[in-house]
């Protein structure tokens, strides 16, 4: 029986795709399935570089998670940048991330960085009233913004009125618990009442380094098309 030429050039190209590009087509699958084809907008990823993090930024799977996120932002975002920040006490907010410079990012850009506080306790108002700023303020635009906030626990409550307020932007915020905490401030985000409209999900991963690309962006986007619907109805979002 012969081969199919179709399958057989299909197996070619994919040997030849890096895996950028293979987790690009889980994401557009993932898009297609969502029905999130024609939606642009602004990606960022907020990490935590508290002290329980500090396996996780040295044994790789810090790298990891960028690198599988900047696949959503390059297929999402508006200009294929994923935007980055890092927090514990303090915060900073990095230089973009793309398709060109994402090698060693983790290492050069943070674990390198001298300027940057690693590795103390969480407070996570702080960085997010940066996020806050920087899509509403200095470069305030029509294009919704989704932002992954990755955390392993420890989470401050206050967080919730950051949240609570921030229900009028155009921002919509997905946390990503990973570890064994109980993460119990993140799971009521979804409870908080009062808001114009629910701005936040909870995702819960023991180990994310196991969890499979397919799963990972079918989570993370899960409601996002929620929101975008309520955020539209409500002129949060202008844009069509």
């Amino acid at each position: 029986m012969e081969a199919d030429p179709s399958e057989a050039a299909a197996a070619v190209e994919e040997a030849v795709l890096t895996p950028i590009d293979l987790r690009k087509k889980l994401v557009q699958i993932t898009l297609e399935k969502k029905k999130l084809t024609n939606v642009t907008a602004r990606v960022g990823i907020v990490l935590d570089i508290t002290g329980s993090m500090l396996p996780l930024y040295k044994n790789g799977t810090v790298q990891e998670v960028v690198e599988r996120i900047l696949a959503v932002a390059s297929k999402f975002d508006d200009n294929g940048t994923l935007d980055v920040w890092v927090y514990d006490t303090h915060f900073s907010r990095l230089p973009s991330v793309t398709e060109q410079d994402f090698g060693n990012y983790v290492q050069n850009q943070i674990m390198n960085n001298d300027a940057i506080h690693k590795f103390s306790r969480n407070n996570e108002p702080p960085v997010m009233e940066d996020v806050i700023r920087k899509y509403t303020v200095e470069e305030d635009s029509e294009t919704p913004v989704f932002i992954i906030f990755i955390n392993d626990g420890g989470v401050v409550k206050p967080i919730k009125k950051v949240i609570f307020n921030a229900a009028v932007q155009p921002i919509f915020w997905q946390f990503v618990g990973i570890g064994h905490s109980d993460f119990e401030v993140l799971r009521q985000l979804d409870k908080m009442e009062g808001r114009i409209v629910d701005n936040a999900n909870f995702i819960h991963l023991d180990d994310i380094a196991e969890v499979s690309d397919e799963i990972l962006y079918d989570q993370l986007l899960n409601e996002f098309p929620s929101w975008l619907k309520a955020a539209k109805e409500k002129r949060i979002i202008r844009s069509s």
